[in-house]
């Protein structure tokens, strides 16, 4: 049974995943997302809705390291943009209620230069609708189980209430194009944590 619902799981990210490459913006459940035409000279520039509440990401993604600019509109409080620096290019985003508190988080995904393309999350809270907090995402190397094999090439999703990650799993002698591992699969659940947000690990799958 835990491998038809494993495997049920991958079908559905996957399925997503097809999806989402098919369109010329993210798809998001129960909200929609517009992109400017500058997205098509090479950057990023897509702005997501969740009822009230909308945010316009951009970055250039020219070179490899970029700056990302989260512009929040709505907001009943602090609606400054904020701006970080990120390794790589801003590859997507998407608008999300994971922890169901009626406010958004905006999540926005990263892959690096280099043959490795790790991946890396951005990603902010509205807090009761007011202002942003940054969530935290632990790093994969916390968890020894869960990264051995790891060499990048991530991939992530919102799947229903959970943000879900994937990647090819390498064995020792595999070259970087030809990873024998299989894929593994880690479900996050948005927590409130003793200094923020944080994403917490409540699933690990391998196929």
């Amino acid at each position: 049974m835990q491998r038809f619902a494993a495997a049920l799981s991958l079908c559905l990210f996957s399925t997503l995943l097809t999806a989402n490459q098919q369109t010329s913006a993210p798809q998001v459940s129960a909200q929609h997302t517009h992109q400017s035409p500058a997205a098509k000279t090479g950057g990023f520039d897509q702005t997501l809705f969740y009822q009230s509440i909308n945010f316009h990401v951009t970055s250039a993604n020219v070179g490899s390291l970029n700056q990302l600019r989260i512009e929040p509109k709505g907001l009943k409080g602090d609606n400054k943009p904020i701006e970080k620096e990120i390794d790589g290019t801003v590859t997507g985003a998407e608008v999300a209620d994971l922890n169901a508190d009626g406010s958004p988080e905006v999540y926005v995904y990263a892959t690096s230069a280099g043959s490795g393309s790790y991946g890396s999350l951005v990603a902010y809270a509205a807090n009761k609708g007011k202002s942003l907090s940054e969530i935290h995402l632990p790093s994969l190397q916390d968890d020894a189980k869960a990264a051995k094999g790891y060499r990048g090439h991530d991939e992530f999703k919102i799947v229903e209430n959970s943000l879900v990650r994937r990647f090819p799993v390498y064995r020792d002698k595999d070259t970087n194009a030809q990873p024998t591992g299989g894929t593994r699969q880690i479900k996050y659940k948005l927590k409130a944590g003793e200094a923020g947000w944080v994403l917490k690990p409540t699933r690990t799958d391998n196929f």
